[in-house]
């Protein structure tokens, strides 16, 4: 048999969640073929098959989390395929039965289907080597939202294993849910967290992986990297009627809708070319100088935040930054870009000003040197020429790490893009 491992799909990425597997134990799975989706730190990836063969057995279910390299199932000539009926197999079946009597009957059928070993080991006897009831993460799920004791339940499953049909049957013996935690609220304090035991109002959200490993590698940045912060007041009058100019002309031709983030990351790329020393990485006490420009763009998900790349910024035009970003952006809203699309920016750019955040200060996405936070533009009062006038504003903070960017550096980057800015001809020049 072939072992079918966690795959490495992004180079942040140390374990993974199965979100759904496409083949069942006893499918053909030709190589190409997708055979399960991943949840990694960064998006839900498609993992293929790099041979032919018979999908044997699953070793890991569905909504479990494991690190690269572990073997999540095994794959042969089909041969040990009807011998496969473990407990791996049991909840890929009840993943993918869905809920009420459709799925109860399907949990029922595989726990009659799946033959019982003679003399069941420590791992097949109901519980898990650390000592918790043995349950597929589904029926984790169920005992959850209906209140039901794990400990109190007899699994009917495949070696004792509680599925989700033995949950629906204790929780209607105690009466439902509801009934269950109004009367017993202690009766499951092993599947509440810590906060909700001290207060039953509080309810533990699961984090996505891309929200475990972003808090992991920010809060590292913040703790490493002696962030300092550069503040400019940007006159952008004249970018935003530029952009009114630019968009009339690109929609006759059919050219793409350009946003004044577009003109932003296009003036960052400029300016990072002609200040090469903002464009480094410190890692492993070492400074490394990139000879290309790739720009970074935050995208906020429901699941947590990831970076989309734009690389070599520098040399596309305003209309493919837009382009390209717009496509990346829906992309990662559907969890379909790639691994490296997401990977191996040198300066990443934040913008809250849809929201009407006026300024902020962003963490660095390590390892890069500098990252730019830019707010909303709005009417502010002005003296030129000694007289008062009104003038659309926004204000950009360069985050950047002092091990690898002086303050004048920053400050000459900083100064050379509000010039830009304030000159946008100069962006597309």
């Amino acid at each position: 048999m072939t072992e079918i491992h966690m795959p490495r799909l992004s180079d942040t990425m140390e374990e993974g969640v199965i979100s759904t597997w496409h083949k069942q134990v006893g499918d053909q799975i030709n190589r190409g073929d997708v055979v399960a989706e991943i949840e990694t730190d960064k998006a839900v990836m498609e993992m293929e098959a790099y041979d032919d063969g018979v999908l044997e057995k699953i070793l890991v279910g569905e909504g479990e989390t494991v690190p690269i390299g572990v073997p999540i199932g095994l794959m042969g000539d089909g041969s040990g395929a009807a011998a496969a009926a473990g407990p791996s197999e049991s909840d890929a079946q009840e993943s993918s039965t869905g809920s009420g009597e459709a799925g109860a009957s399907a949990d029922s059928a595989a726990a009659e289907a799946a033959p019982r070993p003679a003399a069941a080991s420590p791992a097949e006897s109901g519980a898990e080597p650390h000592g918790r009831p043995k349950a597929s993460p589904l029926a984790r799920a169920v005992a959850r939202e209906k209140g039901v004791d794990l400990s109190t339940v007899t699994g009917t499953g495949p070696g004792g294993r509680i599925i989700r049909v033995d949950i629906e049957a204790a929780a209607e013996a105690a009466g439902g849910a509801e009934q269950r935690r109004s009367q017993a609220p202690e009766s499951r304090p092993a599947e509440r967290s810590e906060a909700e035991q001290r207060d039953p109002e509080l309810e533990e959200i699961p984090l996505s992986n891309i929200r475990k490993v972003t808090a992991r590698r920010l809060t590292e940045s913040k703790q490493q990297a002696p962030h300092f912060y550069l503040t400019s007041a940007v006159d952008v009058t004249d970018l935003v009627s530029f952009r009114a100019d630019l968009n009339e002309r690109l929609q006759a031709s059919g050219g793409p809708k350009v946003s004044v983030n577009d003109l932003v990351v296009k003036a960052c790329a400029t300016a990072l070319r002609a200040n090469p020393s903002v464009n480094v990485s410190f890692r492993d006490e070492k400074l490394f100088q990139h000879k290309r420009v790739h720009l970074g763009v935050a995208v906020a998900l429901d699941s947590g935040l990831v970076v989309p790349v734009i690389p070599d910024a520098d040399r596309k035009s305003v209309s493919e930054i837009a382009a390209e970003g717009k496509e990346k952006a829906e992309r990662a809203r559907d969890g379909k870009l790639k691994p490296d699309e997401m990977s191996g920016s040198t300066f990443s750019v934040s913008n809250l000003g849809m929201f009407g955040i006026e300024e902020f200060s962003a963490v660095i996405n390590p390892p890069e040197a500098a990252i730019l936070a830019v707010g909303a533009t709005r009417e502010e009062v002005q003296v030129q020429d000694g007289e008062f006038v009104v003038r659309k504003m926004m204000r950009m903070t360069l985050s950047a790490d002092h091990r690898a960017v002086d303050g004048a550096v920053g400050a000459v980057f900083m100064q050379q893009l509000t010039s830009l800015l304030q000159d946008p001809i100069r962006i597309i020049a």
